[in-house]
Formats: C-alpha cells, structure tokens, sequence
C-alpha cells in the first residue's frame, strides 16, 4: 500500500478514535461490522438510533482443570451448593498482545551497511613525532569541514587516528563527521572507541546518542546524550533532547501498561487456582463428611460401628445380652457375672460420651487384658472416674 493511503488510513482512524460518533454514517456500517467481526467493542456513540452492537458468541478456551472424581462424587451425593465456582477462563485472559507505539519519528533514517572503517592499531607506540602528525591531519581535517568536503575531512581523520590510536577526541571528532553524513552506525563504531580510551568522554557520548538518535533508538539516545549534558553541557545537545525525550515518556508509558496487563493476568491466574483448589478441598471435604455421616451408628451415635453392642467394640466383641460368664476378658477385679444388664452402660451418656474418646477405649482395653494394669490409670483424671462408674454400674446390677 502507498505511503499516502497508509497515512490517509492512519489520520481516518484517528478522527474515529477521538470521535466514534463517525461510524453512525450508513456508509461506514461495511467498517463498523468489519471491527465487530474482529471482535472490536465499540462505544454506543458509534451506534444510531436503533441499532445496537451485534451479540457474537464468544469462543471459551477455558481448558477444564476439574478433578476426574468430582463426577464420580456428585453421581453419589449430588451436586454441592456450597462448593465455591471457579470463575472461568475469559477472552481477556488470552496472551497480551503489545500494540505499536505512535512515535514522531521524523528525521529517522535507515542505518548505513558500509563496510566499517579504519581503526587504530592500540597495541602501537605514539611517539611525539606521531602525535604531531596527528594533530596536523586533524587539522587539516578541521579545514575540510568547513569548507564542506565531509569525505576529505574523514580522510584526513582516518591518518590522525592511524599516527594516534589512543586519542579519544580524533575518534570523537570523525564521529561528528559521520554524523552529519547520516552515517550513524558508523559513527556509533568510533564514539565506542572513543569512550573506551576515555570513559569519561562528553563528546563520545554526546556524537553517539545523536547517531542513535537518527536510527530511532529513543531510550539509548536519550540515556547518552543526558551523560554527555552532564559531563559537559550545549546547546546542540539539548536541541536534541527536546525530540527525543516525548518519544521516550511514550514509551516508558506503554511499558508500565503493558506491564500493568500482564501482573494482572498473572493475579487473575492466580486467584483461579487458589479458587481450584478451595473448591478440591471443598468437595473432599463434604464426600468425607458424607461418608462419616453414612458408616455412623445410629443406635449409639458412635462412628464406625458397635462391636456387639460397645461404641468402637471391645477386643472379640461383645455378644447381646451380656457378657460371658465368667466376666470381661481377663476379668475386672471381683470378675463380672455373665447377666450384667448392658442397658445400664448403653443408656449412660457420660459412659457412652467416653467410649467415643480413643484414650478412654484404649486404657480399658488395656485393662481388660491384663487386670493388673489398672494401676496405671488409678491417678487418670479422665480413664480412673469412667472405669470407677463402670464397676460401680457392675457392682449395681
């Protein structure tokens, strides 16, 4: 597409963006369906009397993260109504995509491919004698500039910096000339150079963020030509900075948005999982809650079963109707009669409200082996009052 067309396209789609209300005109309708069909979302001043945004069926490429078992728990208890909804994928959550930035790019150029110029040999001695050559070559130089023949200038450069390498000011100087031949990566090649010999160099810095400048490279021109201000301030560098610096906020204010988009994707990803996994940890809960509910004894409220009769059940069960005869395995002391009236225990709630305790069960158990252990809960605030008012219910028939 042309230049002119492209701009023409640019300068229609500004007036659009400053003013939406354009679109009403029937004969931009193939324009505003054609953004729809993109899946543009337009302001409803871009809209007539009567007409509306056309509803599009939204693509959902939310990938199911779900567990394979929660079918398999709903098929048994149903769905749950206080199991938290994850909140699905939309079309914002798709990958951000950074669009152009609008930049006054007048006065950028395209770079120069020559091939490099000459360069010093570092590794050589300067005796006076070449640095008096070298000054008259740059002198020289200096003549060829004014006079306006840039090529002969560099000429005469080129033998300066071949008599002194180690000059960082020749290299800075044959930057300058590169400069104002619109050869910017060449002059980038000697203000490097210069800079190495002298890291200190103004115009080393000041002659490569103008060339960085001409190729557009906003950032880098902007951070070079503030040091060169600092080290040694003028005019020409601040003429410069006036065009580089708007570019540069207008990047650095796209950065931070889409940077902004990006940390809130992540966040909104986040809060997804965290979301996920309450709603796991939801569900297992409630089908191990169900589960309980469902193996709970409904006779004696304990879990698990009865054993014969007992909550948790006593070691080889408990028959109805009594105990053995001869008493409780291994006998509590004085032994238990086989007619004792388990009614009495069942119908205690305090009894029956330590039988659920594990510690409870576990020391009559313990007893109930070896009746000699009852010692050690003799001193048990919580075992020596239920084993006291179990004998007490024996003793009492």
């Amino acid at each position: 597409m042309e230049a002119s067309k492209v701009n023409q396209l640019k300068l229609f789609i500004q007036q659009c963006d400053s003013n939406p209300a354009l679109l009403q005109d029937p004969a931009l309708k193939f324009f505003r369906d054609y953004l729809e069909k993109l899946g543009a979302k337009l302001p409803a001043s871009a809209y007539g009397k009567g007409e509306s945004a056309k509803k599009t069926e939204a693509k959902d490429s939310f990938v199911d993260e779900s567990d394979d078992d929660m079918p398999e728990l709903e098929e048994q208890f149903g769905p749950s109504s206080t199991s938290p909804k994850v909140p699905e994928e939309t079309a914002s959550d798709d990958e951000v995509v950074e669009s152009e930035v609008e930049l006054d790019n007048e006065g950028v150029i395209e770079p120069d491919n020559d091939p490099p110029q000459k360069m010093g040999d570092p590794s050589i001695e300067v005796t006076d004698e070449k640095r008096d050559e070298a000054q008259t070559a740059k002198s020289k130089a200096m003549e060829a500039m004014a006079d306006g023949d840039l090529d002969e200038a560099v000429n005469h450069l080129t033998e300066a910096i071949e008599c002194n390498p180690t000059s960082a000011i020749i290299y800075a100087t044959r930057a300058s000339v590169f400069v104002k031949m619109k050869k910017p990566n060449a002059a980038i090649r000697d203000a490097n150079a210069a800079i190495k010999i002298n890291p200190d160099s103004a115009k080393g810095y000041k002659w490569r963020g103008m060339a960085r400048a001409m190729l557009g490279h906003w950032e880098e021109a902007a951070k070079d030509l503030h040091l060169a201000s600092r080290l040694d301030y003028d005019e020409e560098i601040s003429a410069v900075l006036k065009k580089v610096e708007p570019n540069v906020h207008k990047i650095e204010d796209h950065h931070r948005k889409y940077e902004r988009l990006r940390r809130e994707k992540d966040e909104r990803k986040k809060e997804r999982e965290r979301q996920r996994r309450r709603a796991e940890a939801q569900a297992a809960y409630e089908k191990a809650k169900k589960q309980e509910k469902a193996s709970t004894c409904k006779p004696c409220g304990a879990t698990g079963g009865c054993s014969g009769g007992m909550p948790g059940g006593f070691p080889g069960g408990m028959p109805a109707g009594g105990m053995p005869a001869g008493g409780m395995p291994g006998g509590f002391p004085g032994g238990m009669p086989g007619d004792v009236d388990m009614s009495k225990i069942l119908n205690d709630p305090e009894l029956m409200a330590a039988f659920s305790d594990p510690d409870v069960m576990t020391a009559l158990q313990d007893v109930m082996k070896n009746p000699a252990n009852l010692a050690k809960y003799q001193a048990n605030p919580k075992i020596a009052p239920v084993i006291a008012k179990m004998m007490g219910k024996f003793a009492g028939k």
